[in-house]
């Protein structure tokens, strides 16, 4: 599980609260709190 604020690497990432996905193009990039339900964890994909 990751959280917002990590840089868990590129790649995709589904909110565990609603299933929103979010996508990382860079290794730098940070996870943000979700679009849709501004939770703050996440699993790969």
């Amino acid at each position: 599980m990751y959280s917002t604020g990590e840089k868990p690497g590129k790649g995709y990432y589904k909110c565990t609260t609603c299933s929103e996905i979010v996508h990382l193009d860079q290794d730098s990039d940070t996870l943000p709190p979700c679009p849709k339900c501004h939770k703050t964890t996440y699993v790969k994909l």
